[in-house]
């Protein structure tokens, strides 16, 4: 398969996702399980993503600067610190690390 067939495979298939969500009829997203999970779904996928880029590296689990700087993020949050503060204190802990550590 070459490049310019999966970008038209991908561009097919994400038109008939959204044409899907068109589709579904309107009485069937005022459920309240499906406004749960709808407000849930991104939030569970931000954070598995963040997981990801935090802690994998390829296949083996990696604990370095980018652990310490979302740890220090999350203190951050905690201590309710604003959003700009909280991304220069992830970044601020983390590059002082990688020059720590090499």
């Amino acid at each position: 398969m070459n490049v310019w067939t999966a970008i038209a495979v991908t561009a097919v298939s994400c038109y008939a996702v959204k044409l899907a969500g068109l589709l579904v009829p309107a009485g069937a997203l005022e459920r309240p399980l499906v406004k749960r999970m709808a407000a849930l779904l991104p939030v569970a996928l931000l954070a598995a993503l963040t997981a990801q880029q935090a802690f994998a590296d390829g296949r083996t689990l990696v604990l370095d600067a980018k652990a310490v700087g979302l740890a220090a993020a999350v203190v951050a949050l905690l201590l309710r610190a604003p959003f700009l503060v909280v991304i220069a204190a992830a970044v601020v802990v983390t590059a002082g690390v990688r020059a720590l550590t090499g």
